[in-house]
């Protein structure tokens, strides 16, 4: 079945090539477009194409100015190999990552499953990646100059207990080359990671990477914004415990919010029983309510990014009526395209 776009997105162009890229099982089709993407004449046709708004605008948020207030979540970049592509498609910041200290294969295959008619995602690739080496040689020769997020997190076989290190680690490697950092702790996939979202456990996870991001803030003579992405699968008494526990260190911000373990958005879908954070449109309305929950309880002079099924313009708009200060998008880009990135864009303005 093919996915349905709004009217505001239909590109001929882009559905051309998705209908390739679907013909393809996820992970290659990732590749493939990506690889294609980051050849320099597709690139800059790509660029010229679905050139967003060049009039100079500044969004201020954590400190930062960002061009515009539409970021691409972390995820589809894992290891910063594409960075220079995807900032030619006009994102005002991109997140890339989730990156942890050793490289990792992440869950066995297959892991990633399409679910068109709900223009939806289900994955489970348990923050596969190269390693935070291969990601910061990255970083440090992208031409592209806009702003970059890393997103951090542990590896599969580090301890619970132990995972402050794996953290403490990444932090250290990316904080020169990254405008801000997020920490990681929502994802789905890693056995018992969201059990760092909470209590004791929040608590003895920021007390050592804040401490070491104060002293890095010294030795690199200026302060890279960290921010902590929660799931939406957090009740409004969990929301209350993490920002309790979370405010008491000074951090910039939350990210709201991960992909969802929630199977009742896609009623009786064949895919339903596969294991994995589901993504897309169908989680738009759950990540807003989640959205609002955090924004009622947000300190004041957190900065607030709102992630999750944001389909269309409209879609982004809403997030930002809702409290964010900042969006990022990942699904919708998968089955939209470039376009999607355009009229959010000018709807944020």
């Amino acid at each position: 079945m093919s996915p349905t776009p709004h009217p505001e997105l239909s590109d001929p162009l882009y559905a051309a090539l998705r209908r390739i890229a679907f013909s393809k099982e996820p992970e290659a089709a990732h590749d493939w477009a990506l690889g294609w993407m980051s050849k320099p004449w597709v690139a800059s046709m790509l660029a010229r194409r679905y050139r967003v708004s060049s009039e100079k605008t500044v969004c201020p948020a954590a400190g930062l100015a960002f061009p515009n207030r539409v970021g691409l979540a972390a995820g589809l970049d894992k290891n910063g190999d594409y960075i220079d592509a995807l900032g030619a498609l006009g994102f005002g910041f991109i997140e890339i990552g989730t990156v942890t200290p050793k490289a990792q294969s992440g869950n066995p295959q297959p892991r990633m499953f399409r679910l068109p008619e709900h223009n939806a995602l289900i994955n489970r690739l348990g923050f596969n990646n190269l390693g935070v080496d291969h990601l910061v040689k990255n970083a440090e020769n992208r031409r592209w100059q806009g702003k970059l997020g890393i997103n951090i997190g542990k590896n599969a076989s580090t301890p619970l207990e132990n995972a402050h290190s794996d953290y403490v680690h990444c932090l250290e490697r990316v904080y020169p080359v990254a405008d801000y950092i997020t920490v990681n702790i929502s994802s789905p996939n890693t056995k018992d990671l969201r059990q760092l979202q909470h209590g004791d456990a929040l608590a003895e996870l920021l007390e050592p990477v804040m401490n070491r991001h104060a002293q890095l803030a010294s030795q690199h003579q200026g302060s890279k914004p960290l921010f902590v992405k929660i799931a939406p699968d957090m009740d409004d008494s969990a929301i209350e415990q993490f920002i309790q526990v979370a405010s008491t260190y000074p951090i910039h911000g939350v990210i709201v919010s991960n992909t969802t373990s929630r199977r009742d958005l896609i009623d009786s879908h064949p895919l339903a029983a596969e294991a994995g954070g589901l993504s897309g449109e169908v989680l738009r309305d759950f990540a807003n309510d989640r959205l609002s929950a955090v924004k009622k309880r947000l300190p004041a002079n957190w900065t607030l990014i709102g992630a999750g099924g944001i389909s269309s313009g409209q879609d982004a708009a809403t997030k930002l009526v809702l409290g964010a200060d900042l969006v990022q998008i990942y699904t919708g880009f998968i089955y939209h395209g470039p376009r999607l990135i355009q009229r959010s864009v000018e709807a944020t303005v």
